[in-house]
């Protein structure tokens, strides 16, 4: 019997992926995930055709080192805090090129441009910054015919220059990202054999500023400036950094830049509509991380463990011709590199840790990993399966600590400009990551050196949360028998990946 074209249709795999990532996207309030507190129709009605992972959950943290997940496929915080793809690995976009596949990187996230992550876009095809947003560095002035300012408070930030030329709703850069990739679909779709297209949204990240209506759509008996920049604090409540009424602001401007991005995340979703892409492209809404607003009185992404908030993260994937369905398989950032790996059919030379979900996309298994690994360099390390959450901290002195780089490099602080990575000194020595020959330097760290800045801060201990009968964190086990069995098993995952032999002994592990 001859095969007919809806067969032949049917049978094809997708050819193409567009992978939306909105920053600091919070799982639990979206709609589609049980939240009620901001409006979100559009990834919502995203998330009615989509497959929705339930337990999906951040590796390494924060900004940059997640896109090094997804786009390199390998964990990095346990080597080294912040920067630039390494010497010793590759993007999926320069295997990706190698096979012919056209991508796009259409972004307005300004990390990506600037030291510690300035050669992330380079493989791309071609790239699209729309300019403004948080830390880029823009404009050298403010636009001296803006009346007004929003309230800033965390010392001179190169927004304040930029802010100024965001007149109308569509200036801004977050809709201007949006715009730019709808435009991208719609002048491109049906003109390359396969493509994958990146749109990197830093909205809804802070400042969490937007012009009316969004700005007073959940305060709107808020008077003067809006409070767009949350501290990056434990306590501020209580130690009276913020007031109730200042916190409410705050957490509802974050609501605000949420809707906001929603509505331009449906002019994308419009533009895949109308160049019928459902059928053969795979469209995958992620994010690197979520954020605190308040929960605990934490808020931003301070030094504390990775609660609930920050690392339970949204996937979700509509794949063509497969039925939205909720999974509950326990999933990681680093598995979307891996499933692009799979889709495109392309062959990876360096060591990565993500797992296929082409597995459980296709309903052939019930489950791809049995932990996830999530942390910040020299902070705690967190081990996460289908039953528990358990975050180690230092057993003594935040050492021994090496960072491995060829390319060193981390975040630019711009409130803090001396706050820098020192260079490698007389202790520093070559080693080889594993799976690679390349030499690398190893720089040990000891008690009293500068650190990073996302290394910064206090310890609180040992966490151990039961997370299917404590999903609010509440009840810490640590101490109790059954963090000993958490402890091996985190113990046995370090040694699965070849993390380095000091972050072992820092722990306590060895």
């Amino acid at each position: 019997m001859p095969v007919t074209e809806a067969q032949t249709d049917v049978e094809l795999p997708p050819r193409n992926a567009i992978l939306i990532l909105l920053d600091t996207l919070n799982r639990h309030m979206l709609g589609s995930y049980g939240g009620h507190e901001f409006g979100t129709p559009n990834l919502d009605a995203f998330a009615a055709r989509a497959m929705r992972f339930e337990k999906h959950y951040a590796g390494s943290l924060p900004c940059i080192p997640a896109r090094h997940d997804i786009l390199c496929g390998a964990l990095d915080f346990l080597w080294r805090p912040w920067g630039s793809i390494e010497v010793w690995e590759d993007s999926i976009v320069a295997y990706l090129r190698q096979a012919g596949i056209v991508t796009m990187l259409i972004s307005d996230h300004p990390h990506l441009f600037e030291t510690g992550g300035e050669n992330y876009h380079t493989d791309f095809t071609a790239w699209d910054y729309q300019r403004g947003h948080e830390s880029d560095p823009w404009r050298t002035r403010p636009d001296p015919s803006w009346i007004g300012s929003p309230m800033f408070g965390r010392g001179h930030m190169p927004y304040d220059n930029s802010r100024g030329h965001f007149r109308d709703e569509p200036d801004f850069p977050g809709p201007r990202t949006m715009t730019a990739a709808a435009r991208w679909l719609d002048d491109n779709a049906g003109h390359h054999d396969r493509f994958f297209l990146f749109v990197d949204e830093f909205d809804p990240h802070d400042p969490f500023d937007t012009p009316e209506p969004y700005a007073s759509l959940y305060d709107k008996p808020w008077t003067g400036s809006h409070l767009i920049w949350p501290p990056y604090m434990r306590g501020a409540v209580e130690q009276g950094v913020l007031t109730d009424r200042q916190a409410h602001q705050i957490r509802a401007c974050y609501g605000s830049k949420l809707t906001m991005i929603d509505a331009w995340f449906g002019r994308v979703i419009d533009a895949i509509e109308r160049n019928n892409l459902w059928q053969d492209t795979v469209v995958v809404v992620c994010t690197d991380h979520g954020h605190y607003l308040g929960e605990r009185d934490i808020w931003g992404k301070p030094n504390v463990p990775v609660y609930e908030p920050l690392g339970h993260i949204p996937l979700m994937i509509a794949w063509p011709r497969q039925a939205a369905e909720s999974i509950t398989a326990l999933t990681a950032t680093v598995d979307i590199f891996a499933t692009l790996v799979e889709l495109f059919g392309i062959e990876v030379s360096h060591p990565t840790h993500g797992r296929s979900l082409l597995p459980l996309i296709g309903g052939d298994v019930e489950s791809v990993r049995e932990f996830a690994l999530c942390g910040v360099w020299g902070r705690e390390l967190h081990l996460i399966d289908d039953n528990c959450k358990y975050a180690r901290a230092p057993a003594g002195p935040n050492a021994p600590l090496s960072l491995w780089s060829n390319r060193w490099s981390t975040m630019p602080v711009p409130f803090m400009p001396k706050l820098r990575l020192p260079l490698p000194d007389e202790r520093a020595y070559l080693d080889r990551m594993p799976g690679s020959r390349v030499p690398v330097i190893r720089q040990p760290y000891r008690e009293g050196d500068l650190m990073p800045y996302w290394a910064l801060g206090p310890f609180s201990g040992n966490h151990l949360y039961d997370l299917f009968n404590d999903p609010e964190e509440e009840n810490n086990l640590a101490g109790s028998k059954k963090e000993t069995d958490y402890a091996d098993r985190l113990r046995q995952a370090l040694k699965q990946i070849e993390a380095p032999g000091d972050q072992l002994t820092r722990l306590g592990l060895d």
